[in-house]
């Protein structure tokens, strides 16, 4: 299951955010499922804050109502593979105990992190886990 949600919509004047009319709120969550691609990583940043990593494999759903035009043409993907980053102690705690294969569940929201790199300033999409859980082991040393 993969859910992304980014609606918007104007508030009346009065109805929050800053006051102004017509003031558009913004919406951003994350429902994934999906297997764990490989153990999750702790990592310290250079700024000293710790986070860890995990790579999620989850399945498309196949288009409805389409087919493919060429039986023998290039064939699409069948899943998306999801950074997912961790930035509470909680969820940290809980992407550790995490083993490869495990069916995991992550509600969060899809943020865009720039960092420096080799070449120079350089960005990346990722979701951040609000909250993390194993539905499922069945991974190596899973339980």
């Amino acid at each position: 299951m993969v859910t992304s949600r980014t609606t918007t919509s104007t508030r009346p004047e009065g109805a929050g955010g800053n006051g102004r009319a017509g003031a558009v709120a913004g919406r951003n969550e994350v429902a994934l499922r999906g297997r764990l691609a490989a153990e999750a990583e702790e990592r310290e940043l250079p700024s000293g804050d710790h986070i860890a990593v995990l790579r999620l494999v989850v399945p498309r759903q196949p288009p409805t109502g389409r087919r493919r035009a060429v039986v023998d043409g290039p064939r699409r993907a069948t899943v998306d593979t999801i950074d997912v980053v961790c930035w509470t102690a909680a969820t940290r705690r809980a992407a550790m105990r995490l083993r490869v294969d495990d069916l995991v569940e992550v509600e969060g929201a899809l943020r865009r992190r720039f960092f420096g790199g080799p070449a120079g300033r350089q960005s990346r999409y990722e979701v951040e886990a609000a909250a993390l859980r194993r539905v499922s082991g069945g991974g190596v040393g899973g339980t």
